[in-house]
């Protein structure tokens, strides 16, 4: 399992726009991709459970990947919420 945390510098939090694209993104890899968030969790292949997580900017998140390309999907998710949230 690889894990990373990043705190969200985007003024909105974790809106539409930029859920669907990092939705995108998460489904892109083979592995699970969960998002945790003040105790909750949500698959981040999932849209609608993403922004049930209701994270604003300053919030620190944890990003856990499991399976196949584990590794490949931590450092493509890392560097898309570096540029993006």
């Amino acid at each position: 399992m690889q894990e990373f945390q990043y705190t969200i510098q985007d003024e909105n939090g974790i809106h539409a726009r930029p859920a669907g694209l990092l939705v995108r993104k998460a489904q892109s890899y083979q592995s699970s991709a969960t998002m945790i968030h003040e105790g909750k969790s949500a698959d981040m292949k999932r849209l609608f459970a993403l922004l049930g997580l209701n994270i604003k900017q300053g919030n620190t998140v944890t990003v856990q990947l499991s399976g196949e390309d584990e590794a490949a999907a931590a450092q493509g998710l890392s560097e898309f919420f570096g540029e993006n949230l």
